[in-house]
């Protein structure tokens, strides 16, 4: 299992918002096309008694436990409170929390992150699309229509690219064992490295692709892990032409003091014998070719 499986109940924060209402909805009819639990309760103070699509809303994180066995968390929460909610959700001991919310303060995302490792509970996120494992569950806003049952394993700081890449994939006839979108932010949850782990652990994925930006090295740490570990990867850094010491979208993707610019990343990752593609579309060819 990655992170959560088609048994896991899933919990909503921020259930009663627009954006909350319209991906419990979603989540529930993937549900239900591939036989799983999905979201089963969801959560907003002072709205306990309403329901979302037929999901009880509660008032605490807690009072859903009450009710539910539920093994994830999906955060919908505005961002001066998204650090609370995931340590609420810590607290109650939920072990995957997934943070789809962006701009999110970065102490308070420190912190959130932090007490959630102490609690054992793992944040994906924030500031990031969620997952999808096919045929058994989503948690998050990736479109299931894109995806496909199968043993790549995709692991991505960006929403978008990470949506063009398994199109292609898909495309491509490879099928997808996972879908992890880590986030862009500078502080986030689970890295390249832990995903590689879990896939690993799992024993499903027989190849990853690592989906990286400029800014920082979380994408060399999560190829050296693939190979340490004896896991096929081939990579697409984006961010090629991006001008230094400007931020790029993401708060992670700046280029600071020469470090961490797509061209040196693609340079270490070559210098590990391991496939960058110039393009997304070259990836299904790259991983034909290892």
């Amino acid at each position: 299992m990655i992170y959560a499986g088609k048994n896991t109940g899933i919990l909503v924060q921020g259930a009663t918002g627009s954006q909350g209402k319209f991906h419990i909805n979603l989540m529930n009819a993937y549900a239900k096309q591939v036989g799983g639990t999905g979201v089963v309760a969801g959560m907003t103070p002072g709205k306990a008694g309403q329901d979302v699509f037929g999901v009880p809303v509660y008032n605490s994180v807690v009072d859903a436990l009450d009710e539910y066995e539920i093994g994830a968390s999906v955060i919908f929460v505005p961002a001066s409170g998204c650090g609370d909610a995931i340590m609420e959700a810590a607290d109650a001991r939920i072990p995957t929390i997934v943070t789809i919310t962006e701009h999110v303060p970065v102490h308070d995302i420190m912190r959130a992150v932090a007490y959630a490792g102490s609690r054992g509970s793992r944040v994906i996120g924030p500031n990031c699309p969620g997952m999808l494992v096919p045929d058994e569950c989503k948690l998050g806003i990736i479109p299931a229509n894109l995806c496909k049952k199968g043993d790549v394993g995709v692991i991505s700081r960006s929403g978008t690219l990470t949506y063009q890449v398994i199109s292609e994939l898909t495309s491509a006839g490879f099928g997808q064992s996972g879908i992890i979108g880590i986030g862009g932010d500078a502080v986030i949850g689970q890295t390249f490295a832990e995903v590689v782990d879990e896939f690993h652990a799992d024993g499903r994925t027989k190849t990853v692709v690592l989906i990286g930006e400029v800014g920082g090295s979380l994408e060399i740490e999560g190829a050296r892990r693939a190979l340490d570990l004896g896991m096929p990867i081939v990579s697409y850094i984006a961010g090629v032409s991006a001008p230094k010491e400007k931020r790029m979208g993401h708060a992670g993707a700046i280029v600071e003091g020469g470090e961490g610019d797509a061209g040196s990343k693609i340079e270490r990752l070559r210098a590990l014998d391991i496939p960058v593609a110039t393009r997304p579309s070259e990836i299904p060819d790259l991983i034909r070719g290892l």
